[in-house]
């Protein structure tokens, strides 16, 4: 369990930050959730050295990082190199999910809704005019007729606003890839940034069935273990495997942090212990903001209005991880009072 920990915080940046570019850095993430506005912000303070509110606005005003509904039909942030094929691998089984609805006339409804966001921004509730009553009314299902990009300021640090989006090739001037070329960028990028895991793993990460990373799955070499219950993992050829008895400095991680999503259970207890689980990940959907000591989740976090960080303690915490935790957690609220790009 410690190898398998250790493997998910080398892998997310979270044994030592580093110095990288936000498009790269949300690259080797795969992945980033974006419910709340600043979660995004705070997963790259956590893994990256100097990382600022407008690095982040900026890749998003430049078109490097996207914004969209993504993976399990929430929203994410992604490298706009990764996400046309993110989509390509994702969309069919999430419109394909849809109930009583026909294939022919999901496919009517998904050029209509495309058509309109060609021609300019349209909100989520143009689009649910268009399509909803069709669908048998399920107005959120109408996110998977076709790939929408959040345009900013959707996706910066304080915009709680309405919503533009726009179609995916009138934003990044591409088309969307095949679902076989979508599964091998989808394949490769999980397990580089959350393996060795099992194949169940990923498909409840990205929401998808067997049959869209299929191909994904035959085309990456990759290699196998067996963890302490014999379940198969998968992983990428010469990806980190740090010793289980690497240091893991205290890291503060925001809500719904993908390194807490990344697994069916129970596999999600190589970095949050069962007996917190249902603290941590609520029956709403709501994933807390939660500290990392020794790897793993030892307690919640919140910041007050005023700026004062508040701790609730999960297990009982030494002196020592305590002053670790003040320290960095003083470094975080810094970085959170910090004017907005």
């Amino acid at each position: 369990m410690r190898e398998l920990n250790r493997a998910l915080l080398a892998r997310q940046l979270l044994l030592e930050r580093r110095k990288l570019g936000v498009q790269q850095a949300v690259e080797r993430l795969c992945a980033v959730q974006a419910q709340w506005p600043q979660s995004p912000y705070i997963a790259l303070w956590t893994r990256l050295i100097g990382f600022r509110k407008e690095h982040l606005t900026r890749a998003l005003e430049e078109r490097k990082v996207i914004k969209s509904t993504l993976f399990r039909i929430t929203l994410h942030m992604t490298s706009a190199r990764d996400y046309p094929y993110f989509v390509a691998a994702w969309l069919r089984a999430a419109r394909d999910s849809t109930p009583r609805v026909t294939a022919e006339k999901l496919d009517e409804l998904s050029q209509r809704v495309r058509a309109a966001a060609m021609e300019g921004p349209v909100t989520h509730e143009q689009v649910e005019a268009l399509a909803s009553t069709e669908m048998g009314g399920f107005r959120w299902r109408t996110r998977t007729l076709t790939p929408l990009v959040h345009l900013p300021p959707s996706g910066t640090w304080s915009h709680y606003g309405r919503a533009q989006l726009r179609a995916l090739e009138a934003v990044l001037g591409v088309d969307v890839p095949t679902r076989d070329e979508g599964a091998e960028r989808l394949v490769r990028s999980y397990f580089a940034a959350f393996g060795p895991a099992t194949q169940q793993d990923l498909l409840r990460f990205a929401g998808v069935r067997a049959i869209d990373v299929r191909a994904g799955l035959e085309r990456v070499e990759l290699r196998t273990f067996r963890d302490e219950r014999g379940r198969l993992l998968l992983d990428l050829p010469r990806a980190p495997l740090p010793d289980d008895d690497t240091p893991a400095p205290v890291r503060f991680l925001p809500k719904w942090d993908s390194a807490l999503l990344a697994y069916a259970p129970p596999e999600r207890t190589r970095i949050l212990p069962e007996k917190f689980r249902s603290i941590v990940i609520r029956k709403n959907g709501d994933v807390l903001p939660t500290v990392l000591v020794d790897g793993f989740v030892a307690a919640a976090w919140g910041v007050t209005r005023r700026g004062a960080l508040e701790i609730t303690p999960l297990r009982r915490l030494s002196k020592p991880e305590r002053l670790e935790i003040d320290e960095e957690g003083a470094r975080l609220v810094e970085f959170v009072v910090q004017p907005d790009a």
